[in-house]
C-alpha cells in the first residue's frame, strides 16, 4: 500500500469501533488520532436498526465524537433511490427506529399494494406473517429494495443472522433480484465518498467483512483493510478470493498503514 496516496477513510462501526456496548480497544484513540492528523473520515455501517440520529448519540455515550453528518447508513441511500424513482410507497421490514430516516420519503398503509418492499436486519420481527406479507406485495408488483444483505453480524450474545438470508428467501420465492442500497453497492460507498470529495483511489475502507467491506471497497475503486475484530474469522479470510491491502489486528494498529 502506498501510504502517500492515502487522503481519506472509510470506516465501518460495528465490529471494527464497537462490539456490542463496548468500544474495542484502541478505537477512540484511532478516531482522535485520525482527526489530529487532519484526515478526513466517513462512517459507513450497515445497520438497519437505528436511525442515523440514534447511531450519533450512541457513539458519543461510547465516547466517540464522531458527529451525525459523518455518520451513512442504508437508509440514507434507500430515500435517495426512492427520491430518484419517484415512488414512496413501501412496506418497511425493520426493527427499532430506523423508521425515522424514512419520515417524509415513504408511506405505509398496511395494504400490499406498494412500490417497494424494503427489507434490513429486523430481528424478531422477521416472521412468517411479515415474511409472508413481503412476499405478496412482491407478488402483486413492488421491487424489492436490501438495505443490506450481509449474511451475520457479530451480536453481544454471538454470531447473529442479518438480512441477507430473507432477502435471498424473498429472492427465491418471488424471482426477483433485490437491489441492494448498503455494503457493497458501489452506489453507498459513493454517497460518503462524494460527501468528502475524494477520489476514490485515494481512500481505504476499514472493516471486519472481508465480502462486504473488502470486497465491495475494492469494486468501488478503493483499497481495503481488514481488521481481526468484529466478525473477522480467518477462514473466511483464507478461503476467500478477495485479498486485503492489509491485514491488521485492530483500528487501533491504523498508524501502521500509514
Amino acid at each position: 500500500m502506498d501510504r502517500q496516496e492515502i487522503t481519506g477513510f472509510l470506516i465501518d462501526l460495528d465490529g471494527v469501533l464497537y462490539t456490542g456496548d463496548t468500544p474495542l480497544p484502541g478505537a477512540r484513540e484511532a478516531m482522535v488520532f485520525l482527526k489530529e492528523q487532519g484526515y478526513p473520515y466517513r462512517c459507513v455501517s450497515n445497520s438497519t436498526r437505528k436511525c442515523r440520529a440514534t447511531i450519533a448519540a450512541r457513539l458519543r455515550k461510547l465516547g466517540f465524537d464522531i458527529p451525525e453528518r459523518a455518520i451513512f447508513t442504508p437508509p440514507l441511500a434507500a430515500v435517495r433511490y426512492m427520491q430518484e424513482t419517484g415512488k414512496h410507497r413501501a412496506y418497511l421490514l425493520t426493527i427499532g427506529d430506523v423508521d425515522r430516516d424514512f419520515a417524509g420519503a415513504c408511506t405505509d398503509d398496511g395494504s400490499t399494494a406498494v412500490d417497494y418492499v424494503i427489507i434490513g436486519d429486523a430481528g424478531d420481527k422477521v416472521n412468517y406473517a411479515s415474511m409472508n406479507h413481503a412476499f405478496r406485495c412482491l407478488m402483486e408488483g413492488a421491487d424489492l429494495i436490501a438495505l443490506e444483505k450481509d449474511r451475520y453480524w457479530m451480536a453481544p450474545e454471538g454470531l447473529s443472522l442479518s438480512a441477507g438470508p430473507f432477502v435471498a428467501a424473498l429472492e427465491s420465492a418471488t424471482g426477483k433480484t433485490a437491489t441492494v442500497v448498503g455494503k457493497p453497492a458501489k452506489a453507498f460507498f459513493d454517497l460518503a465518498l462524494h460527501d468528502m470529495g475524494l477520489a476514490a483511489e485515494r481512500v481505504v475502507m476499514i472493516g471486519d467483512d472481508i465480502i462486504t467491506d473488502i470486497g465491495g471497497a475494492q469494486a468501488a475503486g478503493m483499497r481495503g483493510v481488514l481488521v481481526r475484530t468484529g466478525k473477522f474469522r480467518r477462514d473466511a479470510l483464507e478461503t476467500s478470493e478477495i485479498r486485503p491491502a492489509a491485514v491488521i489486528n485492530s483500528i487501533g494498529d491504523i498508524g501502521t498503514i500509514l
